[in-house]
């Protein structure tokens, strides 16, 4: 009977070599995942911040109620779910927490804030926007996102009222549109999703690199 005897070792350096294999393909589907979930979080941070702005919009109107609050909560609660949709298909987790009640100011006393920059002359904006027609920028320093409306371009705000015309300029991709206010939220600005659509990056819903100047 023949007896095969194995080298010292030869068993030992085989193993390793499998061993050496799979760690570098774990490593390099890590990469790939990472890369992944880097372009994922900023979807999923600007519909958060949608559906935050819109439960801001929420507590303002049930914090001032009128005969038109229960119709225009029940809209802005169905954008929200509609949102929340969007998020699951995404692969985005996890609630976004309605505002406290004592955050929300009132539109009344809004209203009475005197405005700060009504009497400063025109601001210009950054160079290199490729827009003439500069209005007064306002809001500096606002990040833009959508109220997630149907319908044709326009936009909602909390601090400009209904017929404002207000123009937006995302400095990201040097895209601008100019739109009139048509409802009241809880931000500066929100566009629909029509107007959002003619300024975004492709797959973004939030605007962090924006000027928004009141235009006419």
């Amino acid at each position: 009977m023949r007896r095969t005897y194995r080298r010292p070792g030869q068993t030992g350096n085989k193993r390793k070599i499998v061993i050496g294999v799979a760690v570098a393909a774990l490593v390099g589907g890590g990469i790939a995942v990472g890369t992944g979930l880097s372009n994922a979080s900023s979807v999923c941070d600007g519909m958060d911040q949608a559906i935050r702005n819109n439960q801001q919009f929420i507590a303002t109107q049930r914090a001032n109620p009128n005969s038109q609050t229960e119709a225009i909560v029940a809209n802005r609660q169905a954008v929200i779910d509609l949102i929340n949709v969007q998020k699951k298909q995404a692969g985005c987790g996890g609630a976004v927490a309605a505002p406290p009640a004592q955050a929300t100011t009132p539109p009344a006393q809004q209203a009475t804030k005197p405005p700060a920059q009504a009497t400063k002359p025109p601001a210009k904006p950054p160079a290199g926007n490729g827009n003439a027609g500069a209005g007064e920028v306002v809001c500096p320093g606002s990040t833009v996102t959508l109220s997630g409306e149907g319908g044709a371009a326009a936009a909602s705000s909390g601090t400009f009222p209904i017929g404002t015309t207000l123009r937006v300029r995302n400095l990201d991709n040097n895209k601008s549109i100019t739109v009139k206010v048509a409802s009241t939220s809880g931000s500066c600005i929100l566009l629909n999703n029509a107007a959002f659509e003619e300024v975004r990056e492709p797959g973004k819903f939030l605007i962090r690199r924006a000027v928004i100047e009141r235009v006419g």
